[in-house]
């Protein structure tokens, strides 16, 4: 009985021993991890008390700059470009130059085919390409050795405005003014419409890509007009070019006498 109880008591005796094993060793644990995860916890706070400075300069957290609405003249944000380009000076465009103190130095300047403009007693400065801001600076320092301080004032009196041409069977083909939002169907209209001898089928939009290459696309406002659905109507762009050919029945008109037709289109023939 003394051997039984002896073993009973040491077997509880190793059960507190581990039990408090236990209980020495979560604390330590708990420090170690604590420990390794605090610097983890410093730089997440020091990032998250930097993030409102690095966003109010513009910067990502790796350093990256990021301007949304810096020019490059593509008026496309998204792609580095500005929301609302200022409007940039091409040639035969006239800008009057108004000084405020000094009336003798008014002018109107006319930008010429090789993009210059000549000021009063000043010479020629380059403008084309140039914003009104931008050459009001240029204009500025021109003068900087005749004028005190000047204070001009520029304003776009004329310029190339945004025009689309329509020619072959439309009743009045030229060139016109892109004002608004202009449709095929829409330019076709302004120009008078179709002549007798139009093919509606296949009227032709050319469309310049670049310099020397354009696109083409050719819609069937025939078909558009029949459905009523005008979803493949295209919408104008400055430049575009719209023609309308001519259909295969008066083609054949043109080189068949009439006369040599009425014994086919004569039903009392028959």
């Amino acid at each position: 009985m003394q051997q039984n109880v002896l073993r009973a008591v040491g077997l509880l005796i190793l059960q507190f021993a581990v039990v408090a094993f236990a209980q020495e060793a979560v604390p330590s644990t708990a420090s170690i991890f604590g420990a390794s995860a605090s610097p983890t916890g410093k730089l997440a706070a020091a990032e998250s008390s930097q993030s409102p400075a690095g966003s109010g300069n513009g910067a990502s957290v790796s350093g990256v700059s990021t301007q949304s609405e810096k020019a490059d003249g593509l008026g496309d944000p998204s792609f580095g470009g500005e929301r609302h380009p200022l409007y940039r000076l091409t040639k035969s465009d006239i800008v009057d130059l108004n000084f405020t103190f000094s009336p003798d130095y008014n002018q109107s300047l006319t930008v010429q085919p090789d993009g210059f403009v000549v000021l009063k007693g000043e010479g020629a400065i380059l403008a084309e390409g140039l914003t009104l801001p931008e050459l009001q600076r240029a204009v500025a320092d021109k003068y900087n050795g005749v004028l005190r301080q000047p204070e001009m004032t520029l304003t776009l009196k004329d310029f190339d405005k945004p025009y689309f041409l329509a020619s072959g069977e439309v009743t009045k083909p030229g060139k016109y003014e892109l004002r608004g939002d202009v449709t095929v169907n829409e330019a076709i209209a302004i120009a008078g419409g179709f002549t007798q001898q139009a093919r509606h089928s296949q009227v032709i939009l050319f469309r310049r890509v670049s310099a020397g290459v354009a696109e083409t696309h050719v819609l069937d406002l025939k078909k558009m007009l029949d459905a009523h659905d005008m979803r493949e109507d295209l919408h104008l762009r400055p430049g575009d070019f719209v023609f309308v050919p001519q259909s295969r029945i008066t083609k054949i008109r043109r080189f068949v006498p009439t006369n040599s037709m009425s014994w086919y289109m004569n039903p009392l023939q028959f």
